[in-house]
């Protein structure tokens, strides 16, 4: 669907292209970066929006950085377990398309996972009242921890929202350490320790 909207149907250098996702990495986007460059530099816009989190991988800083060197507008958004739509689409004097999917805006989300998405064509969002600048309005006036990252200033506190796809040393946020205790009985030690495929080892290991 995104084929559809952003390389096939849309003329670049006419419009916007929206992205609204609570995940984001490189890999999501490198079939878009190209066909974004050329609709920014024909006249074009690119809005997206992406959760960010000091202690979770949420969005990469390598998407960040490669949609800003393409010119794209990017915010971050500083609240956790909050951002979780995944919307796209575009808009322009003929209307607005949307999708809805269930896809994040990275490589599984994009091009791996088994995802269910909707495309609603500009017919029917002019219907049901849909406007993206009326969201992303919406987006903007809430009062959220927003940031606007630029590559000019890499010590700006929106940077520390983002994680690099190449680092190891995630940090777990608190909600995710915990610790499961389970008590082993005889007879789970016995089956556990018994040749595989005997009579005893038979059973869950």
């Amino acid at each position: 669907m995104l084929e559809e909207i952003w390389v096939r149907d849309q003329p670049l250098g006419i419009g916007t292209f929206y992205i609204i996702s609570g995940y984001g990495n490189y890999n999501g986007g490198v079939r878009f970066f190209e066909v974004f460059r050329q609709h920014i530099e024909k006249g074009g816009k690119v809005v997206a929006f992406f959760a960010g989190s000091t202690s979770q991988k949420l969005t990469s800083k390598q998407i960040v950085e490669e949609l800003l060197q393409i010119g794209a507008d990017v915010h971050l958004v500083n609240r956790k377990r909050q951002l979780h739509a995944k919307c796209y689409g575009t808009s322009t004097d003929k209307g607005d398309r949307l999708i809805v999917s269930s896809g994040n805006f990275t490589g599984p989300g994009m091009s791996q996972n088994v995802e269910a998405s909707v495309i609603l064509e500009s017919e029917t969002t002019r219907k049901m009242g849909f406007s993206w600048q009326a969201v992303i309005d919406g987006l903007l006036h809430q009062r959220w921890d927003r940031y606007q990252p630029a590559l000019r200033t890499p010590k700006a506190p929106a940077w520390k929202l983002v994680y690099d796809e190449f680092a190891r040393d995630v940090i777990l946020d608190e909600s995710e350490k915990s610790t499961l205790v389970l008590t082993l009985g005889h007879a789970d030690t016995a089956r556990i320790q018994a040749t595989q495929g005997s009579d005893a080892g038979k059973g869950t290991q």
